[in-house]
């Protein structure tokens, strides 16, 4: 359910942020939401779920490198 809420939340503040996107507030939260999905999915055994979560934790990650750290 955490994960959901914060996979929402993110998208709320991405589409009312859309002219000036809060990068800094929603990419750390699909990080998160993605993090636990992954865990979620590996928890149920559903392997395409696993692949498409740890991708999103994958390009996630970079975004987060990207905005915190280059």
């Amino acid at each position: 359910m955490i994960e959901a809420l914060l996979l929402i939340s993110a998208s709320a503040v991405l589409t009312f942020t859309i002219l000036d996107p809060a990068t800094k507030i929603f990419v750390p939260m699909y990080l998160v939401g993605s993090l636990l999905g992954v865990v979620s999915a590996v928890i149920r055994q559903a392997a395409f779920v696993i692949v498409l979560c740890s991708w999103f934790v994958v390009m996630n990650s970079l975004a987060l490198i990207q905005l915190f750290v280059l």
